[in-house]
């Protein structure tokens, strides 16, 4: 009997946070017995998507930066009609190829609506086959809010014409999808909660540091770096501190951070055992981007979010709001970060550590593949 086939389809445009999140669960499907094809739309990541993982990746397009709308690709040139066409025949002829028996797209439909110039001849080809794939929807727990009329609403049609179910990577304990999508209650029946996708619970580091600052890739992160290694000099007793940069910061920002390192602050930027530092820290400073809070949420310590909100961003601040009122995090607004407000933050997420517990559902990715084994066994 051959293992099902999977077709996982991730386009990710600026940081690593999609492809990261998608090839846990990738790996999970692997393990399980699932032969996993992935798909990839966005400029190559070392280590990703990982062992085991069959791996197509169309011509690159990653954001113009400019806002989440404009594509370019690897030599800054705005993708044209050739481009498109270029990539929608790359990927139908992936889909041709491959003869899934599940097909998953990662945030569509309800993001990534810069890629529909490819994305619906897909959904028209999948749904013209067959045996006919089932298609899911994979989703992060907390949805970018749309502001344009009708957005919401396209997003729902194409679920209802197109979609099997649609997967939701949070534990409902935690968010639920209509805190963000307002006519979640239209595809109430498709959607199935898998838990929160986090990688396994960490081995704590023999290095130990007390506060371990991070800023994701970096390219955004400038602002909470300075105003943290800033607060240092404000707060009693700091203890020995680990700032990681990220690969992205500009270099002449990272060397004045690191002229600042002492005996008891080193500045990286980057640490392969980020989690495992986590595991023995008492305190994280960071975003609030899915995959930091899950890892932060793992290791089990003190956390002071810093949510990432330009450009009308509003998932990192939903979700950084949400587990303060649980008591799991301290925040500040990106806009109102100062040194004095992360000293204060910092006391704050230190006295409230381990007061405040929920039993959440971190296994998702497994929890993921136990779903799709069930839906193919009622399909079938």
């Amino acid at each position: 009997m051959t293992s099902p086939r999977v077709l996982f389809y991730v386009q990710h445009l600026l940081g690593i946070g999609h492809i990261a999140r998608a090839s846990l669960v990738a790996s999970a499907l692997v393990e399980d017995g699932l032969d996993v094809t992935m798909v990839t739309g966005g400029l190559p990541v070392p280590g990703f998507p990982g062992p085991g993982i069959k791996h197509v990746r169309l011509m690159p397009e990653v954001t113009s930066r400019e806002g989440f709308s404009g594509l370019q690709d690897i030599n800054g040139a705005a993708l044209g009609p050739d481009g498109e066409r270029q990539r929608m025949a790359q990927l139908l002829a992936v889909l041709g190829d491959t003869k899934p028996d599940i097909v998953i797209t990662e945030a569509f439909p309800f993001g990534r609506r810069q890629m529909r110039f490819e994305l619906l001849p897909f959904l028209d080809a999948i749904k013209a086959m067959r045996p006919k794939p089932l298609l899911f929807a994979s989703i992060r727990d907390i949805l970018q809010m749309n502001k344009k009329p009708g957005r919401d609403e396209e997003t729902v049609a194409l679920v209802k014409q197109h979609f099997h179910r649609v997967l939701v990577h949070g534990d409902q304990n935690l968010t639920r999808i209509e805190d963000t999508f307002p006519l979640a209650d239209e595809i109430a029946d498709k959607v199935l909660y898998t838990g929160l996708v986090a990688p396994a619970p960490p081995t704590p580091s023999p290095e130990k540091y007390r506060v371990i600052v991070s800023a994701g890739g970096g390219a955004v992160g400038q602002k909470l770096l300075n105003a943290a290694v800033a607060a240092r000099g404000l707060i009693a007793s700091p203890g020995r501190w680990c700032v990681i940069t990220g690969p992205n910061l500009d270099a002449a920002s990272f060397e004045s951070l690191a002229s600042q390192g002492d005996g008891d602050m080193d500045v990286f930027r980057f640490r392969s055992d980020f989690r495992q530092l986590l595991g023995s820290a008492e305190l994280s400073i960071s975003q609030a981007g899915y995959n930091t809070v899950c890892d932060v949420l793992r290791a089990g310590c003190g956390s002071l979010l810093v949510p990432f909100a330009a450009g009308g961003e509003t998932e990192q601040t939903a979700r950084a709001v949400k587990l303060h009122e649980l008591g799991l995090a301290e925040y500040i607004e990106e806009a109102a970060i100062t040194p004095e407000m992360v000293a204060i933050g910092i006391e704050k997420a230190l006295a409230q550590r381990s007061k405040a517990h929920l039993d959440l559902n971190m296994d998702g990715a497994r929890e993921t593949a136990r779903l799709l084994r069930d839906e193919l066994s009622y399909a079938g």
